[in-house]
């Protein structure tokens, strides 16, 4: 079966957002272009950790470019997107790896979302080679989400994906766990609980 790429170039919106309450929610990754909607389930670690490199990555472009790359320092409050994602949210597939690039030609960031597989092997060294070879296969692989974004796109998205993920519970002020709204044992209280 040949590898299934949702290609989006360029999306005319690409958000991380949820669905769920905080405690349960279930994060996704979502372009649009037209008619078009793809949505893809991930990690709130994952979504965490792809908002921090694109901003990492997108401050090395500026540097190396002295200033001159088309990458605004702050996301431009023009295209800042705070609305829900696109209804329905129909899940294509789970993330497992995630890549992110600097087109310099171009000078657009691109966003690889590959799904998640299971791979067997015996050992450690078995287990890289499958990996590698799974990577490399771009015409059998499994399903990718590729995304191109302007710099803008790429500084909005990426603040977006850090306020999605800051805006689940809040942490415990002594133990910083998530409070849930059912209430809270406190490892550093002893499990104490305090009544209302």
């Amino acid at each position: 079966m040949s590898r299934q790429v949702f290609l989006y170039d360029p999306p005319e919106r690409f958000v991380a957002g949820t669905v769920g309450l905080p405690g349960r929610r279930t994060f996704f990754l979502q372009a649009t272009a037209g008619p078009r909607v793809t949505s893809v389930s991930l990690e709130k670690s994952q979504v965490a950790a792809l908002a921090e490199r694109m901003d990492e990555l997108l401050d090395e472009v500026v540097r190396r470019s002295g200033g001159t790359a088309p990458v605004p320092a702050v996301p431009p409050s023009e295209i800042s997107d705070t609305a829900p994602l696109d209804a329905p949210v129909e899940e294509e597939f789970r993330v497992g790896t995630m890549a992110l690039a600097w087109d310099g030609d171009e000078q657009r960031m691109i966003v690889e979302a590959q799904a998640l597989v299971e791979l067997e092997a015996d050992g450690e060294e078995e287990l890289a080679e499958a990996e590698e070879r799974l990577l490399q296969d771009d015409e059998n692989g499994p399903p990718m989400l590729r995304v191109r974004l302007t710099g803008s796109q790429a500084r909005a998205f990426a603040k977006r994906a850090l306020d999605v993920v800051n805006a689940g519970r809040p942490p415990c002020p002594l133990c910083s766990l998530p409070l849930d709204p059912e209430g809270h044992v406190c490892p550093r209280q002893n499990g104490y609980r305090r009544g209302a």
